[in-house]
This record gives structure tokens, C-alpha cells and sequence, in this order.
């Protein structure tokens, strides 16, 4: 329960600052925060990451659905903290974006950093912040802390004697 109620806040804070930037900077509009380093500017983003897939709303839509609903079996499954967290994360900018893309046609971004490394970096939002830190979180947990079940070392269920209807098993 507590994973889902992580997920809403997430969802709430993406759409809270979406809606922020959309009613107080005109489309295109940049404000600088840190000068030469960070700035707030409202651009509209009809693909996913980077741009891509430009104008594919329907399949972008299908694929996070498909890709929630896995996500959610693999979080009620699991019972791994690390992993349900990072899964939480994923979900929350997930669905963040879903709700732009069915909602609006469109996802709202508006974080951008100018620095040297970063030169041209796209804009972004709080919902690709999440899934960037629940991929990064999964990674983690992938690599240093999941271990496969060993097969050698699972307990062997007893063996269930066959029993014969009308068999009392005394041999007669």
C-alpha cells in the first residue's frame, strides 16, 4: 500500500509542476535560475526521451500501459524494498507522462541544464527525473543485490505416497 501511495505523490508532483510551468511561461518561454547552468523552459514534447518517436501517442500510450501493468505484477511479487522502490519511481514518472500523453496529446517538459557536458541536453520533467532514478535504483538492485535461486540448494519436497482408493495401505 505504502508503494502505491509513493507512486500517487510522485504523480501529483509531476503534475503539479507541469501545470505550474503551463499557466506562468508561455510556450518556448525560458527563465533562468542559475545563470549559464540551469533554466526553467516550456517546451511540448509529442515523442518520448530525446525526441524520439515523434507523433507516436497511441503506441507510446499501449506501450506504457503494457509496460505498468508488468511492472505492477513484478512490484506485488516481489518483496524486495529496493526493488519495489524502484519500480515506484518508475511507475510514478510513468504514469506522469501517460496522463500528458492521453490528457493533452502531448508532454509538458521544463527542466534544462546548459552546462558543458550537457550542451543541448533536451528539456525535461519531474516524470523522466522518477524513471530515470527507478531505472538507475533497478540497476543497482540488479547488480549488486539480487541473487538467483540456487536449484541445489532448494529444499526437495518429500515424496507423497500414491494412495489407491479403497487401499487402507495395510496390504490387504
Amino acid at each position: 500500500m505504502l508503494w502505491f501511495v509513493m507512486i500517487a505523490l510522485l504523480v501529483i508532483l509531476d503534475q503539479f509542476t507541469k501545470q505550474y510551468v503551463r499557466d506562468n511561461l508561455s510556450l518556448l518561454q525560458s527563465n533562468v535560475v542559475i545563470k549559464d547552468f540551469f533554466y526553467i523552459t516550456h517546451v511540448e514534447n509529442t515523442g518520448a526521451a530525446f525526441g524520439i518517436l515523434k507523433d507516436a501517442r497511441i503506441f507510446l500510450i499501449t506501450l506504457t500501459v503494457i509496460a505498468a501493468a508488468v511492472l505492477i505484477y513484478l512490484m506485488v511479487k516481489n518483496r524486495s524494498k529496493m526493488m519495489r522502490l524502484s519500480i515506484a519511481f518508475i511507475l510514478g514518472g510513468a504514469f506522469g507522462n501517460l496522463i500528458d500523453r492521453v490528457f493533452r496529446g502531448r508532454v509538458t517538459d521544463f527542466l534544462e541544464f546548459d552546462v558543458w557536458i550537457w550542451k543541448d541536453y533536451p528539456v525535461f520533467n519531474i516524470a523522466d527525473v522518477c524513471v530515470n532514478i527507478g531505472a538507475g535504483l533497478l540497476f543497482i538492485y540488479l547488480i549488486f543485490i539480487y541473487k538467483e535461486p540456487d536449484a541445489a540448494s532448494e529444499k526437495q519436497k518429500p515424496e507423497v505416497s500414491e494412495v489407491v482408493p479403497g487401499d487402507c495401505g495395510n496390504g490387504e
